[in-house]
């Protein structure tokens, strides 16, 4: 006979059997640790349950409990009253106590908190109907198949129960059945449904599943925001929450709020593993039975015990198995948080490659603080510089797969492509390599990294990646600073991590006074800068005859001295008062050259009219003909050094004239 009454929280019932006529109670009543049946016919049987002793009547139990008719029958040849042990018994003396009262047909009130214990009692004591029709079995499941799975708070409730009865709970099915039972109204259209949930300001603490209600309409009921159910499953023990994920991913929930609810659990039963928890600006959520372990920033390893590194070990093994395979369903942040408490409990290998794998699809949501994850197994360094080196190459192989997967679609040219990344800002190897350089600042102040290490971190990324160099330049200075026993070999091969070419001008300024720097470096740093002001200068000048027609511009030139450190200003007027000194001197030079020429000019005519006076056969001597051969060589020399010129008498007067011009031309 069933009597219900409905009590707001998820409903009661009153399970009262039909009482026998030969044993009449009042009822049971607790001595200390003992209950004693209220009758006037004295007991024969004591059961004892966990430390709790029943003394019972045999009849009722033998008339109900295929269990105790055998072990009753036994026992009662050896001794009198029967003693019989059921230390074993599910839901322990909890459970028997309601059984017992069941079999002396007191009503029971059946609840979410004592359903599951009873239901695995009844099934232990083998309370079926081939005893008795109604008997304890069809009673309890009747009562968990159209209460208990109706109502979302029930259905918590009772899969909560089930932790501590395994594996009755799981043998009879109950854990599945909650488990789909949530999954469906976790799923469920909340505009059928009246919410009442937890975390919400509502007078009843479970939804009621009634989409007939007219009080159920939209316009009428709160918004349900989609993350109302994460609170309540997060009281789950692990096992049971992955069992829900996994039939919520089979009912076809999104992603992302299957990733959110992981989160979610996390941040629950891991405090450390939330930045709030670790900085101690939230309070620590507890539950009775639960773990409460901070694992980060008050707590570490050396805190817990072993049974409690094998609960947080279990947690995390099972997020990591459960999390959806689709990108960005979590955030990389959490990602990195995970893989932190993973290596320092020592998670399966395997495990942590998938995650590691997971964060490398991701790395340039990453932030500077979540890489930085200290290295516990080993001691040469400060932070795991190995493991960031396997994000980057799991990272690299990602790109690579998108790029060249055949599903994507490729752009037509050139410069469509630029004009879509200039469109999405930038990319993902470029917020990566901005990452890495400041990664690489942070470590580079720990002695111990070596200079293999660190110039294969700085290598990892190719080379476009970086459009400006200025945080590799940061990152190696420090490291300098950090070593300041390096060798000048060991500074050259330090430096070759960066391209000077890519240095800005602040860059240039700070590395042009570094003493740190190998010399070669500085000089490489200052020719560069130097190239890229004349680069500049000469594309404003043509910006400048391009566009004088339209609008005035700026000197880019005087800009570019401006913006140009103090030491390079003074470097290139030394540079234009020597070139200027050496322009001078070749005009001396060349003056006094000509002047030697026209005196030897007029030696020749002299000569020529003194041998005009004298026979030419007499006059034909090896010193006549030494200077006239002396002449023509001067005089072809002239010819090639003057071009065009009209008379051997004007040679030198025209040379006088147009040779400086000529000089000034190849100089400039």
């Amino acid at each position: 006979m069933w009597e219900s009454e409905s009590d707001g929280r998820g409903g009661g019932r009153d399970l009262e059997p039909d009482k026998h006529d030969g044993l009449k109670t009042d009822g049971f009543e607790r001595r200390d640790q003992s209950w004693f049946v209220s009758s006037d016919i004295p007991s024969d049987l004591l059961v004892k349950v966990g430390g709790v002793s029943f003394h019972l009547h045999k009849y009722p139990l033998l008339s109900r409990s295929g269990r105790m008719n055998r072990i009753i029958y036994e026992s009662s040849r050896e001794s009198e009253p029967s003693l019989v042990e059921l230390d074993d018994l599910p839901g322990g003396p909890e459970a028997f106590e309601l059984a017992a009262k069941f079999c002396y047909g007191i009503a029971v009130d059946l609840t979410a908190s004592n359903i599951s214990g009873l239901r695995c009692a009844a099934e232990y004591l083998e309370m079926t109907e081939d005893l008795e029709e109604g008997n304890l079995i069809f009673k309890t499941e009747a009562f968990l198949s159209y209460v208990v799975l109706s109502s979302w708070r029930d259905s918590i409730v009772v899969l909560k129960s089930c932790e501590s009865l395994s594996p009755w709970a799981e043998n009879l099915q109950i854990v599945r059945r909650c488990s789909e039972s949530i999954a469906w109204k976790a799923c469920a259209n909340p505009r059928g449904i009246r919410w009442a949930y937890t975390g919400r300001p509502a007078r009843a603490s479970s939804p009621r599943w009634n989409g007939d209600s007219k009080e159920s309409s939209p316009s009428r009921s709160q918004p349900v925001p989609p993350d109302w159910w994460f609170e309540d499953v997060s009281i789950l023990r692990i096992d049971h929450f992955v069992r829900v994920v996994t039939a919520i991913k089979v009912k076809g929930m999104r992603f992302e709020l299957i990733g959110a609810a992981i989160m979610h659990y996390a941040s629950k039963w891991l405090p450390g593993l939330t930045k709030e928890g670790a900085q101690g600006g939230e309070e620590p959520w507890s539950h009775q039975g639960g773990l409460h372990l901070i694992v980060a920033g008050s707590g570490s390893k050396d805190d817990l015990s072993s049974g409690q590194i094998r609960e947080q070990r279990m947690v995390i093994e099972s997020l990591i198995s459960i999390i959806p395979p689709q990108k960005d369903c979590v955030t990389c942040s959490f990602l990195l948080r995970l893989l932190r408490l993973a290596n320092m409990l020592k998670v399966a290998p395997a495990l942590v490659t998938e995650l590691e794998k997971r964060v490398g699809m991701q790395l340039e949501q990453a932030t500077l603080p979540d890489l930085l994850i200290p290295s516990f197994h080993k001691s040469e360094t400060l932070y795991d510089v190995d493991l960031v080196q396997r994000l980057l190459e799991h990272f690299l192989v990602q790109e690579q797969t998108e790029s060249s997967s055949p599903g994507r679609e490729p752009y037509p040219d050139k410069h469509s492509y630029e004009a879509n990344q200039r469109a999405s800002g930038p990319n993902a190897k470029t917020r990566v390599a901005r990452l890495l350089d400041s990664y690489l600042t942070e470590v580079s102040r720990d002695r111990n990294l070596s200079l293999t290490k660190f110039q294969v971190l700085a290598e990892a990324l190719p080379e476009s990646t970086r459009t400006c160099d200025d945080g590799l330049y940061r990152a190696v200075d420090s490291y300098l600073k950090a070593h300041p026993t390096l060798t000048e070999h060991e500074r050259k091969r330090l430096c070759r991590v960066m391209d000077c070419q890519k240095l800005s001008i602040d860059a240039c300024m700070h590395a042009a006074q570094n003493e740190r720097l190998p010399l070669r470096v500085v000089v490489q740093v200052l020719f560069s800068e130097q190239v890229k002001i004349s680069n500049a200068i000469a594309s404003s000048s043509l910006k400048e005859a391009v566009e004088s027609h339209y609008q005035p511009v700026i000197s880019a030139r005087r800009q570019l001295l401006e913006g140009t450190p103090q030491s390079f200003q003074e470097g290139w007027a030394a540079a234009k008062k020597d070139i200027n000194t050496l322009k001078f001197e070749l005009e001396s030079m060349k003056a006094k050259y000509l002047e030697l020429q026209n005196d030897m000019d007029n030696l020749q005519r002299q000569f020529e009219k003194m041998s005009s006076t004298k026979p030419s056969k007499q006059s034909s001597s090896p010193w006549s003909t030494g200077w006239k051969k002396l002449s023509k060589l001067t005089k072809m020399t002239s010819e090639a050094n003057e071009i065009g010129a009209p008379m051997p008498g004007t040679a030198a007067t025209e040379a006088t004239k147009k040779g400086p011009r000529r000089w000034r031309n190849s100089i400039s």
